[in-house]
């Protein structure tokens, strides 16, 4: 059974775990979500910590991502932002779009800032990245690896080995999910 995921800004800054959490969208495990104002979030917070990147260039890997995942942009959630209350008022507008969207799961890496009592009002819960993709491993452990693999193919400039990409997402905040896909 397929589920909804909203990802939190934080998860896609990252090139290679946004890389991942795209391609498997791609894959029917489950419908993954964001809104404008998510990706608006990830290019600023980009573009503080690269300043040797141009927004030209995350525009472009916004509208990738964009075609990338069909209906993954979420709209219509505005309204219930001011009715929210979470520890950060600036998150709201990440668990209104999770409402909305009918999501289950934010990925996120702030769980400060989504408390569980908050966010089992609306059945929905929050996971880190790596227990998020544990939980892909489990339903489908083939799709995982494949898409692994897809994305070590993928990486031409310079070119990644599996192992490669898989030591990059163990440090992009993925250990358990990589030692999981290395036990496979």
């Amino acid at each position: 059974m397929s589920f909804d995921a909203t990802y939190d800004a934080c998860v896609l800054h990252p090139a290679g775990l946004r890389d991942l959490l795209v391609r498997l969208a791609m894959t029917g495990l489950f419908r993954a979500h964001w809104s404008q104002d998510i990706l608006d979030e990830m290019i600023s917070s980009i573009l503080a910590r690269r300043p040797d990147l141009d927004e030209a260039q995350l525009t472009r890997t916004r509208e990738l991502m964009c075609n990338a995942v069909p209906d993954s942009v979420t709209t219509g959630y505005e309204d219930l932002i001011e009715g929210l209350s979470l520890p950060d008022p600036n998150d709201r507008h990440v668990l209104a779009a999770a409402i909305r969207s009918g999501s289950q799961v934010i990925v996120t890496e702030n769980f400060d800032d989504f408390p569980q009592q908050t966010l089992g009002t609306y059945n929905i819960e929050a996971q880190t990245p790596d227990a998020f993709v544990l939980h892909l491993i489990d339903l489908s452990p083939t799709t995982v690896s494949n898409v692994i693999h897809a994305q070590a193919a993928a990486l031409t400039n310079p070119p990644m080995s599996i192992a490669d990409v898989l030591d990059r997402l163990a440090r992009s905040g993925l250990p358990r999910s990589v030692a999981a896909l290395k036990e496979k």
